[in-house]
């Protein structure tokens, strides 16, 4: 006779889901029981072994399959269509095991009530593949396609259901727990409700619909199969939204239809906003600022990053850490607040005015070097406007409270706030504001897809990372020890410190970091957008991230395009330092050679980078406006928006002007309309064109542009915008303030526009903050009767004073009459270099005396040094 199983008689505490389900004689069976039946439970003996004989009953018996088996394990074996002689159970002498092709015949009925060992063909079958004797388990067993499984049942209403399910486990060889532990392999889930939902989402345990066990029943007659294959399993996972009813409020038509399309694929439905039936309400909390009714206490109100959540982990998050709340900012009441006063002077519409454009412009400033004092008198004259200015921060507040103290001393304090520092500090933010969107990738994106225990298992492949991420770690190291050296620089500022040494530090590094990345950019691009279409879990991970405020509501395209943009960025600051860096300085020579530099590592770069198309534009502004500066042109600048507007103040230019802006990727250029075209030009070659229609005004770098409002439209004022601009030459904000002309303008979407370049090009992520809504009352701009009689008739006798004052004020064009004045006094060979020359520096023109003009003060050059003169050329 074949070798006999050693059984156990102990019996453990029930683990069953519900006590009433189960006979009370079946304890729990631990991984050893299920199969095995070999393992001791502690203090008791074993029994000795007894002779093993096997019942094959009606069908079995005519398996010969099933015959062959047994004999392949030298099992010996009874064929018997009648079992009443053999189940008695009380035979000491054999240990009787049943063999039944039919778990709900009366045969099975009749043994089980009988305590008889009952096995099903499948469990002969696998010994036999596997080469093992016959071993059994305490409970009736068909199958071993639940072998070492234990189950867990959550939100089952009907006893009966989970009775017939637990039945079909413990046949195919599983076990079933009450209680939710760490012992629990999977989740049989009728909901995603519940504390034992929550528990195996926390610790990664397979949540699964009982259509799983059914499935495993109907392949129980398989062999080698295994109910706990993630291929077989995927198929029956409760999807995250099951069970509940979504509605989703503040989303463009666009994202609604992607999210209500992902619901339906993830077990749920939608139904509009303020139905009843609705279980969750997700909320876009960006630009829904109050909710159109009061929920009820059954309605979870939501963020949208529950939505995407819930679809990353593949399993519903809890609502509690995503409630949406009421955005009522302590910050944003204050700010209300402070634009609500005026100033003791009411009738002094300037100061107000610049009062109102320093509390707007406020929160821009993230400058850490404050602008320095100038006298110790002023420090303890706080005013209202004054008080405007202050920034609610620790920082501010520490320096106001150091400011009230009395000085010590009575020597005036130097001013460090000349053009060159303050572009130098221009230069320190961008470079600020780029480390942080480095940081944001590496923190939000990269290292969290990077994690190996991930929920779900790893959302990306190695060769994905490495492919959208690239060498993003060696640009952030660079740039971070960049902005260290910088703030360094500007911390202890004198004019002899030079910037350009910085850039050339670093500049071997750079050409290390930055081609193998900018040249796999679209490699990069077409990678996340692939994974965003064939992975669900990534597509969820990207909005999750999208929606936080260090990503600004950019995607991640959006962010990774910056390393692209920042070295074209940095030259043009680096142009304008130069600029405002005197001949005699050692780092003027310095910057040309930093200059150089980052052009060399740009010629690493690939030349298909460059838009041809772009190009071709900016030849077309070029041509099209007058005086436009020739350095417009750059292989890195392209057109991106044109508007027509008709000008409300009196800058850049007059009041009812019809200005055009174009918008290029880093600059503004602003036009105005010319009035009469009197020629066309003809070339050498002898065709013609028609003369420029527009005049050049400015060239302003977007970086100057500190709010962009949007102003509200009221009986006086309709479709207008404004612009809070500070160029470094000037101690004030300007004010630019604009009408779209036409309508095929959508403000809107211009203004979104405009912010999302003028963002770029200072590397902030979120270019919403940089919109303000806003009373155009309380910037004194009105769009009433600009085309009346009565104000074309006040532009006109402007114009004209205009004119009569140019024509008598050196002010206005100093250097044409010192010219003359110069040459006229100049010997024949002082005319002759003078003519070489062209025209001399001012500084010495003004050395210079003539009859005409006696001891001409440096003050007229000075304020003949207007903003739009100023900023008219990008070097």
């Amino acid at each position: 006779m074949a070798d006999s199983s050693i059984l156990t008689l102990g019996t453990a505490r029930s683990l069953l889901l519900d006590s009433s389900v189960c006979d009370s004689r079946i304890g729990e069976t631990t991984k050893e029981h299920v199969f095995l039946g070999m393992a001791y439970e502690d203090g008791e003996d074993m029994l000795p072994k007894v002779e093993t004989r096997v019942i094959l009953v009606g069908e079995a018996g005519r398996n010969g399959a099933l015959v062959k088996a047994l004999q392949d394990i030298n099992t010996p074996y009874i064929m018997t269509d009648s079992i009443q002689e053999f189940a008695d159970g009380e035979n000491t002498d054999f240990e009787t095991v049943f063999v039944l092709t039919d778990f709900d015949s009366p045969d099975y009925s009749y043994l089980y009530k009988r305590d008889n060992r009952i096995v099903g063909p499948p469990v002969v079958l696998r010994c036999a593949a596997k080469g093992e004797p016959l071993q059994f388990s305490c409970r009736p067993l068909y199958s071993a396609t639940m072998l070492n499984l234990s189950l867990c049942f959550t939100g089952f209403k009907n006893k009966e259901e989970i009775k017939n399910l637990v039945n079909l486990v413990h046949h195919m060889g599983g076990t079933i727990r009450k209680d939710f532990s760490t012992k629990v392999t999977h989740l049989i889930a009728y909901s995603t409700h519940g504390e034992k939902y929550r528990l195996a989402v926390c610790m990664g345990t397979p949540i699964l619909t009982p259509s799983w066990i059914h499935k495993a029943w109907e392949t129980r007659e398989d062999v080698l199969f295994h109910a706990g294959e993630e291929e077989f399993r995927t198929e029956f996972k409760v999807p995250p939204f099951q069970d509940c009813i979504l509605s989703f409020l503040g989303f463009l038509d666009e994202d609604k239809a992607n999210m209500e399309e992902r619901t339906l694929k993830h077990g749920g439905t939608y139904l509009e906003v303020g139905d009843e039936r609705c279980t969750h309400m997700v909320v876009e909390e960006n630009s829904v600022k109050e909710l159109p009714f009061p929920p009820s206490s059954k309605l979870f109100v939501v963020k949208q990053e529950w939505f995407w959540g819930s679809i990353q982990m593949d399993a519903r998050a809890g609502e509690s850490m995503y409630l949406y709340e009421k955005n009522d900012s302590p910050a944003m009441k204050k700010a209300v607040s402070l634009l609500s006063l005026t100033t003791p002077n009411s009738n002094r519409k300037r100061r107000r005015l610049r009062d109102t454009l320093a509390q707007l412009t406020k929160e821009t400033e993230i400058s850490p070097f404050p602008p320095p004092r100038k006298r110790p008198s002023a420090e303890h004259s706080l005013s209202m406007g004054s008080l405007l200015d202050i920034s609610n921060t620790p920082d501010t507040c520490k320096a106001l409270a150091e400011s009230l103290k009395p000085s010590k001393s009575s020597t005036p304090v130097v001013s460090k706030q000349s053009a060159r520092w303050q572009v130098s500090k221009e230069l320190y933010q961008t470079e600020s504001n780029y480390v942080e969107i480095l940081n944001t990738i590496l923190q939000l994106f990269k290292i969290p897809l990077e994690k190996e225990e991930q929920v779900g298992g790893p959302i990306l492949a190695q060769e994905e990372m490495k492919t959208i991420f690239g060498s993003i770690p060696e640009i952030h190291d660079v740039h971070t020890r960049i902005k260290g050296d910088l703030e360094d620089l500007l911390t202890d500022w004198s004019d002899d410190k030079s910037v350009g040494d910085i850039i050339l530090k670093y500049s071997n590094d750079m050409v290390k970091a930055y081609p193998p990345f900018v040249n796999f950019f679209e490699m990069s691009k077409e990678t996340i957008v692939r994974c965003e279409k064939q992975k669900p879990r990534f597509h969820a991970f990207l909005k999750i991230n999208q929606c936080k405020p260090e990503c600004g509501r950019q995607t991640l395209v959006e962010l990774l395009i910056r390393p692209v943009q920042r070295l074209p960025s940095v030259a043009l600051l680096l142009n304008d330092v130069k600029k405002h860096t005197p001949d005699d300085n050692p780092d003027k020579e310095k910057l040309d050679k930093a200059i150089e530099s980052l052009k060399e590592v740009m010629t690493h770069i690939n030349e298909d980078k460059r838009k041809t198309e772009g190009q071709k534009q900016i030849f077309d502004v070029v041509y099209e406006v007058e005086g436009c500066p020739a350095n417009l042109l750059s292989s890195h600048r392209s057109l991106v928006y044109r508007v027509e507007t008709i000008a409300l103040g009196d800058q850049p230019c007059d009041r009812g002007e019809h200005v055009t802006l174009f918008l290029f990727n880093d600059c503004l250029e602003i036009a105005r309309k010319r009035k009469k075209v009197i020629n066309t030009f003809k070339s050498p070659l002898g065709q013609t064109r028609p003369p420029p229609p527009l005049k050049h005004i400015a060239l302003m770098p977007l970086s100057q542009i500190r709010r962009v409002l949007d102003l509200q439209d009221t009986e006086e004022c309709a479709n207008a915008f404004a612009l809070v601009v500070h160029p470094p030459t000037e101690q004030e904000n300007l004010l630019f303030s604009f009408q779209l002309a036409g309508e095929e303008t959508v403000k809107v979407a211009w203004l979104r526009t405009l912010c999302r370049h003028v963002a770029n090009t200072i590397c902030k992520t979120d270019a919403e903050d940089l919109i303000q809504s806003t009373d155009p009352d309380k910037l004194q701009v009105s769009t009433k009767d600009m085309d009346s009689t009565l104000s074309k008739a006040s532009r006109a006798i402007k114009k004209t004073s205009k004119k009569v004052t140019r024509a008598f004020s050196f002010t206005k064009t100093p250097k044409r009459v010192i010219q003359r004045a110069f040459m006229a006094n100049n010997t024949p060979d002082e005319k002759r270099l003078s003519c070489e020359n062209r025209i001399g520096s001012s500084a010495t023109l003004a050395a210079r005396h003539s009859p005409s003009m006696v001891n001409l003060h440096s003050m007229f050059e000075r304020k003949y040094h207007t903003f739009s003169r100023s900023t008219t050329h990008l070097i």
